[in-house]
């Protein structure tokens, strides 16, 4: 992300103003409008509506959210996402409770103020912000989300696997990763490494700033091989949807303490899911190599860009896939029509392997070392494999198999007929 900028008193610092509020747009006119030193620029929307305003080229942002509801926090942590750490955000709210300021503290605006907002507050915050110092750069770990295209697909297996792939990616040492189960009602990811989850969310949630560094140690499992896993027990009879302040504390904490971070998520979609999903550097969606489970993969592909915009790219793994000679199942270029160029690869069926890993709570490699799992999976993952998978999506639509056999995701199922 870039440095913050701080504005240099000879230069013509812009300030850019969101807001549909004409009393506030009022007081900032009044606030910089009479010096010919400052340029004021007003966008007349809110940010949730505001798309890709144009900030480019300023020097303070003031974003006003209003009664700071949770679609004008999640465009302000898109907004922060994209700008990165420049330039410095200032945040207007008719009132500021609790959760709205540990929000607004997570996202690192630079100021908050509450409405009613006068010239010489707006105008003392706004020199704060061009005086603060350039912030030290706070390197946070490369993200890995797997999603569930349906049930049973394979996620935690593969969320597993990938993680212990990225624990050994370093050429001398283990690189500090850890495994992050969301499934908080029917997560697995204990009981497929054998270790017991210590992640207590009853303690936490009533008041998610006492999650630091040290507690989250204790609530911190880690594997034989040196993996931290962060899993709580399972409640299988407790429906419940948790504080998202207590998923994006935790998240926060893990990110900035850890190389790695691989999130095995559930099939429902929560309140805080949209944050996770901002916040990864690479999405997977995991289906399995059939007409229903492509359906869904690529409805959940949609729905991502719906709610999300291009800022998340999800790609698809078609897992346990099967490509025999003369068979009339699915093929790669049926799934390419399916899904497009949003097929990251294809991960080879071994059940039998994978079932032995589960139950003696083992990596795959140290079971069977050199496996075509693994192997796959590097080139999805590993830095140094990037261009690969690249060349794999690119090549999506080569057909290996017998031509003819067809797949219609609107209502079609698979032809056994083949042609010559």
């Amino acid at each position: 992300m870039p440095d913050r900028r701080s504005i240099s008193p000879a230069s013509s610092p812009r300030v850019v103003v969101l807001t549909v509020d004409q009393g506030f747009e009022d007081t900032a006119r009044a606030t910089f409008g009479a010096s010919d030193k400052i340029g004021l620029s007003v966008v007349k929307s809110t940010l949730s509506q505001s798309g890709e305003a144009d900030v480019d080229g300023a020097s303070i942002l003031i974003a006003d959210l209003g009664a700071a509801d949770e679609a004008e926090l999640m465009a302000l942590a898109y907004m922060m996402r994209r700008l990165g750490d420049c330039p410095p955000v200032i945040a207007i709210a008719q009132s500021v409770d609790g959760p709205v300021a540990r929000r607004l503290l997570q996202l690192r605006v630079t100021d908050c103020l509450v409405k009613p907002v006068s010239p010489v507050e707006l105008m003392r915050a706004c020199a704060r912000a061009a005086k603060s110092p350039v912030k030290e750069e706070v390197v946070e770990a490369q993200t890995f989300t797997f999603l569930p295209a349906v049930g049973g697909a394979g996620v935690t297996t593969l969320a597993v696997q990938t993680a212990m792939l990225l624990l050994n990616a370093g050429t001398r040492s283990k690189t500090p990763t850890c495994l992050v189960d969301l499934d908080f009602q029917h997560g697995t990811c204990a009981d497929y490494l054998d270790i017991e989850p210590r992640l207590s969310l009853g303690e936490i949630e009533p008041r998610p700033e006492r999650l630091d560094r040290q507690l989250l140690e204790v609530m911190l499992s880690y594997h034989a091989s040196g993996l931290a896993v962060v899993a709580a027990p399972n409640r299988p009879a407790e429906m419940r949807s948790f504080d998202p302040d207590v998923v994006t504390r935790l998240l926060d904490l893990v990110s900035s303490h850890f190389d790695f971070a691989v999130f095995d998520m559930p099939r429902t979609w929560f309140s805080w899911t949209d944050s996770v999903l901002l916040g990864s550097n690479k999405v997977f969606i995991v289906s399995e190599a059939t007409v229903p489970s492509l359906r869904q993969a690529r409805q959940l592909i949609e729905a991502i860009r719906e709610r999300l915009g291009d800022d998340v790219r999800p790609q698809v793994i078609v897992n346990r896939f099967e490509q025999k000679l003369f068979s009339s199942g699915l093929r790669r270029a049926d799934v390419a029509r399916a899904i497009g160029n949003d097929v990251a690869g294809y991960v080879p069926n071994h059940y039998s392997l994978v079932r032995e890993a589960i139950d003696r709570g083992m990596p795959l490699d140290e079971l069977k070392p050199g496996n075509k799992i693994t192997a796959q999976l590097k080139k999805f993952v590993l830095p140094q494999t990037g261009n690969e998978a690249s060349k794999r999506t690119a090549n999506a639509g080569r057909d290996l198999g017998p031509r003819g056999a067809g797949v219609n995701l609107e209502g079609g199922r698979v032809s056994s007929a083949t042609a010559p």
